[in-house]
């Protein structure tokens, strides 16, 4: 374009002022300020002061030159002015103003002087209007004693005098002054109702936008009419033949790629840390700020939350995004859970904060990541919450033996396995273990026996705890005997342990319904043993194995067989660990060891038969009597009761009303203490 020599290419004018808005039914996003002031100029209720508050770049100043618009129209007071008469024009958005309108800055004009001088002007009648109207815009800005030389004249103004105070701090305005205003809160405009605004005036351009672009200029212009419009003049000045493009956007205004946003995000959903780390990797090579990614990180955690919480946000403007990019975000939130994306947040959200300043943002970066990757590191009830929820969401695992392989699990997810379906150790280990308690014989009358007596039979004292090694040649024990199911059934097809196992949650469920109690306390079994109809169930506590023997619970176990496989099945249930040859009866529990005194506790003597206790095998038969014990101390301790149901049996027994309840004094028992233990003797008291 030629210019001619002495004159000034003209200046693209800008699109918020372009298309600023000329009547109260073009302001958007204010619809709770613009329907009351339309209301009261068409009743001719005016006051005398106004005050405009709300944050930068959403209409103050724009509204207030349209009230005194519609104030000085020929038509006026009216809510829509006719545009035609000459205060109408001078007060358009591109008119040259009126004489009857002041607007001051009140960060440049706000002293006291100013103040004295406006206050002089304001008694002066209005040249060819009806009102003589003052716009003081940045209210805030003035001083205390500029607003006290103002009290008077806005506190009893002429009739013709209107005064409009436009602020983004209400409260730093002079109380006093604020009472005497109508005071009108402006708020930031809504992302679908800005959208509305850039297509139209877009549209009015003739320049193609992508759908794409839109959300990041709203992003970008954080809710502000004038702020968005700018970044959207910005892109439309550099827009091609083809328009703004999605790529050019975000390399303009330095928005992360969604693409990398979508990377981190499946990596974190994956546990992928190579992933992760990769695509931090390849944000800062390409240039991109580590805290921006932090907040645009955190603004897709928000988004996924909102997903979360109400699958329809996107139709609610909860949410804006293109339709691709919101189905891979909702795919997103139902793989990672509303547990571990509040996590997540509020770990993104703590690192911003520590960004601030910092000299080495990467390295904040991808700490933070490594906290989102690792919420076992954390004992708070968050990272509990993300764990409980990753094992939910965690496909079951199939419950095996030892030796069998288990149901394949996903690719590169650890499978939680609860601890009594760990794999054993040797068969010889429970025997072991099982050698330091006391033997389950009667116990014989004490004898002090001498030491080689008491060292003879602890070679044999194995085998009476060690089981015996074929099932069949044990002789049956007369503890809760488990009955022996009647001849099998051939109903069963073919079916074995494993099999049994894989459909262990559907029999627990069928159970379920049945019987509570009966379901809790297979929490812990599992099937040993399938021969023919019969299904050995083995269980690693002795007193819930017994429970299990019993009719009512073998029943609903068969019936629960039945509806899960089919057939007639007869359970059985013992006692024994996931790795050990189930047992033909459920043997008795070994009793507790006799507690001792503390007097007796360093004695020697009877803990010498332990270490020869962790022998070989059994090598006679089962009837060789138990070792001697030592001495009963001299006030033998009531027994205790062998097994969990016998406890409750003994504390549910009620008190004998008649008995006599011998209380000892605890000073006597503290000195008989003492001199048991000590050889002290109280003193004589002079």
């Amino acid at each position: 374009m030629s210019v001619l020599p002495g004159t000034v290419p003209g200046v693209a004018l800008a699109l918020y002022r372009k298309y600023r808005p000329a009547t109260f039914s073009e302001v958007v996003g204010q619809e709770h300020v613009t329907d009351p002031l339309r209301v009261a100029l068409a009743a001719g209720r005016v006051n005398h002061a106004y005050l405009f508050s709300g944050p930068r770049g959403c209409g103050k100043t724009s509204s207030a030159r349209i009230l005194a618009r519609s104030l000085n129209c020929a038509k006026g007071p009216t809510p829509d002015p006719c545009g035609e008469c000459n205060s109408c024009i001078g007060l358009a958005p591109n008119g040259t103003g009126s004489v009857d309108v002041v607007e001051l800055d009140a960060a440049s004009h706000g002293g006291v002087e100013d103040a004295r001088d406006l206050r002089d002007k304001a008694f002066y009648a209005p040249a060819e209007s009806k009102y003589r109207v003052f716009i003081i815009d940045e209210a805030h800005m003035v001083t205390t004693q500029g607003f006290n030389a103002l009290l008077k004249i806005v506190e009893e103004p002429p009739d013709h005098l209107i005064f409009i105070f436009a602020t983004t701090e209400p409260d730093k305005v002079l109380p006093t002054i604020r009472s005497r205003t109508h005071h009108y809160p402006f708020r930031l405009i809504p992302p679908g109702v800005m959208r509305g605004l850039l297509e139209r005036n877009c549209a009015a351009e003739g320049v193609a936008v992508e759908p794409a672009v839109f959300p990041l200029v709203i992003r970008a212009g954080g809710g502000s009419a004038r702020d968005t419009q700018s970044v959207m003049d910005q892109l439309l000045s550099g827009a091609g033949p083809d328009g703004v493009k999605y790529e050019r956007a975000i390399a303009l205004l330095g928005v992360t790629d969604s693409a990398l946003i979508n990377d981190v995000v499946d990596g974190l959903a994956a546990g992928d840390g190579a992933a992760v780390f990769g695509t931090i990797d390849r944000l800062v090579e390409a240039g991109h700020d580590p805290r921006r990614f932090a907040a645009d990180l955190l603004d897709r955690l928000r988004d996924l939350v909102l997903l979360c919480a109400v699958p329809d946000a996107a139709d609610r403007n909860l949410v804006s995004a293109p339709e691709d990019e919101l189905a891979t975000m909702a795919a997103q939130a139902e793989r990672i859970g509303p547990a571990t994306l509040t996590r997540y947040a509020e770990i993104v959200h703590a690192g911003l904060v520590d960004m601030r300043g910092a000299t080495a943002p990467r390295l904040l970066l991808e700490l933070l990541v490594s906290r989102m990757l690792l919420p076992s590191v954390s004992q708070s009830e968050a990272a509990l919450l993300q764990r409980l929820e990753q094992l939910e969401r965690r496909p079951p695992a199939t419950i095996a033996a030892p030796g069998e392989p288990t149901a394949a699990a996903p690719a590169g997810a650890p499978v939680f396995t609860r601890r009594s379906q760990q794999p054993p150790t040797p068969a010889a280990e429970p025997s072991q273990h099982q050698a330091p308690p006391a033997p389950p014989q009667p116990r014989p009358t004490p004898v002090v026996p001498a030491p080689a007596a008491v060292q003879a039979p602890a070679v044999q004292a194995p085998a009476v705890q060690a089981p015996a090694a074929p099932p069949a040649a044990a002789a049956p024990e007369p503890q809760a005997p488990t009955p022996v199911p009647a001849a099998p059934e051939p109903t069963t097809g073919g079916m074995d342990a494993a099999a049994v196992r894989r459909v262990w949650s559907e029999l627990l469920a069928a159970v379920r319904s049945t019987s509570r109690s009966t379901e809790a306390m297979l929490t812990n079994a599992m099937v040993s043993e399938v021969d023919g109809n019969v299904v050995t169930v083995t269980h690693t506590s002795a007193p819930l194995a017994r429970r299990l023997a019993e009719p009512r619970n073998t029943e609903a176990i068969s019936n629960a067989l039945a509806a899960v496989l089919g057939g007639t099945w007869q359970v059985r249930c013992t006692h024994g660990t996931p790795g050990a040859t189930p047992q033909a009866t459920t043997p008795a529990k070994a009793p507790r060891p006799a507690p001792t005194r503390p007097s007796q506790a360093g004695n020697p003597a009877p803990r010498q038969p332990e270490p020869p206790q962790r022998q070989a095998p059994r090598p006679v038969a089962d009837d060789v009597p138990p070792p001697p014990e030592p001495p009963e101390p001299d006030d033998p301790l009531p027994p205790e009761p062998d097994d969990e149901e016998a406890m409750l049996a003994e504390a549910a027994r009620p008190a004998d009303p008649n008995a006599v309840v011998q209380a000892d004094d605890p000073e006597t028992a503290m000195l008989k203490l003492l001199a048991e233990e000590l050889g002290a003797r109280p003193l004589k008291k002079a």
